[in-house]
């Protein structure tokens, strides 16, 4: 049952009040003073205090600051005499639950009682709820915290299972490999192998080798057969790297693969049959390459059973402080570097870039941050952006960086000139040409602190 707190210096109102609790069925403990009421709290479990506003040494207003400053979610309900209308008041502002005006009646008391516990009850459910579904679509090394990631790990929950054709579609950066690894291991292929291959990275008279395999004396240097990723990947998942950019004669042969799960391997005349659950991934926009006719139609509606597109990072960046958190501390376990944390300055850095370069760009940031470190946490001194101006395609200065507005290239501005200053902000408003108003201006536009500090 309930516990509760009754903290009364008058010795038959807090017997009266045990009394007709207990018959209740709630679970007691009182005290004669706020003190005594505090040592309670630290020894016991509580679910709702209940106290007197008058009270010897420590008085009941005080006593409520010090509960909520270490238990912001525990009701209290406050008890005054009838004229004490505005302590009452002055206490609810202070963060208590109610208040009964003495004297009360105990049928009163019990349901103000009752209604606080109802309120608590229900907001735990609500936090139960919502860490619930939390948990729900998460997965390991993939941070989710965004809505539209959240998207992302309900598709994946769904589509895991099947053995339907994934094509996942995003910026370069934005953790495709992740969420194709995430698909594979909550499938049932999870025991069998996952491969990956980047058709980037390939020359292009060497990808369709490195697909299927070849045959001894299939070409000059060829001096036995070697199996191909796809013979590899039986019973288990083929992850296919940047499917926009494999040529035409190769695509013919992964249309066979999906139609059919056969092939022949480079330069044989034996069928090999496969089961492989083909992931494919591009940064580029297909439907733009079957108009140029540089993809194939029929190969694209194969792929394109289960489509997931993956936001870039400055569309999701309620990620960004769990990304750079988990870097940190890879980065740290990894070269031992004593990097504890990031002060709420940098954070805030990091969360107002545009971050073209995606996952990939915050990682790097991260490790050369962790990497050239002075103290044991990053500062906006150790926060080093790329945030030079994009080029176009002919090679002229861009306006603006991609994905860049006016506003943001200036906040980017405002914190490259307070890391430079080593966060000295009156150092930083010179460099920029401002006064130190204006710099105050924009610093709480963009959610840094301004401390205040001595003009240098």
């Amino acid at each position: 049952m309930p516990a509760i707190l009754i903290v009364e210096d008058e010795a038959k109102m807090r017997r009266l009040l045990e009394l007709n609790l207990g018959d209740d069925g709630f679970t007691t403990f009182s005290a004669e003073d706020a003190e005594t009421g505090l040592k309670l709290l630290r020894e016991n479990s509580i679910d709702l205090v209940l106290t007197d506003l008058k009270l010897p040494g420590m008085n009941g207003l005080e006593f409520l600051q010090t509960i909520k400053q270490h238990n912001a979610a525990l009701p209290v309900v406050v008890m005054t005499a009838f004229g004490s209308v505005e302590t009452a008041v002055e206490a609810m502002k202070a963060g208590a639950s109610d208040y009964v005006l003495k004297p009360f009646s105990l049928t009163e008391m019990r349901m103000v009682i009752h209604k606080e516990l109802d309120v608590r009850n229900l907001r735990e459910e609500n936090r139960s709820l919502r860490e619930a579904l939390g948990r729900r679509y998460a997965h390991p090394n993939v941070v989710a915290r965004s809505p539209k990631m959240q998207e992302v790990l309900a598709t994946v929950e769904r589509v895991a299972p099947t053995n339907a054709t994934v094509l996942l579609g995003g910026e370069s950066g934005v953790g495709k490999d992740l969420i194709a690894r995430a698909i594979h291991e909550k499938s049932r292929r999870a025991s069998g192998p996952f491969l990956k291959i980047n058709s980037t990275a390939i020359p292009e008279n060497l990808l369709e080798s490195e697909l299927f395999g070849f045959e001894k004396g299939a070409f000059t240097g060829a001096v036995a057969s070697k199996p191909g990723k796809f013979e590899l990947a039986d019973k288990g998942t083929l992850f296919l790297d940047e499917i926009g950019d494999v040529p035409p004669v190769t695509q013919v042969k992964l249309l066979r693969v999906l139609q059919e799960r056969e092939f022949e391997r480079l330069g044989g005349t034996r069928t090999v049959k496969v089961d492989v659950r083909l992931i494919a991934a591009t940064n580029k926009d297909l439907r733009e390459a079957l108009e140029q006719g540089t993809f194939r139609e029929d190969l694209y509606y194969r792929l394109n059973v289960v489509p997931i597109d993956i936001a870039p990072l400055r569309e999701r960046k309620e990620d960004i402080p769990d990304l750079a958190n988990l870097f940190i501390s890879r980065f740290t376990g990894e070269s031992g570097k004593p990097v504890e944390g990031i002060t709420p300055e940098a954070m805030q850095i990091l969360v107002n870039y545009h971050w073209p370069g995606n996952v990939r760009e915050l990682q790097n940031i991260v490790e050369r941050a962790c990497a050239l470190a002075k103290g044991s946490v990053l500062t906006p001194a150790d926060i080093h952006l790329d945030i030079r101006p994009a080029k176009d395609a002919n090679g002229a200065g861009g306006f603006l960086p991609e994905g860049m507005t006016l506003e943001k290239w200036e906040d980017e501005m405002v914190q490259e000139a307070l890391r430079r200053a080593n966060g000295n902000k009156s150092q930083a408003a010179r460099l920029l040409g401002l006064s130190r108003n204006a710099l105050r201006y924009r610093l709480s536009k963009i959610g840094i602190a301004d401390e205040g500090e001595k003009e240098v």
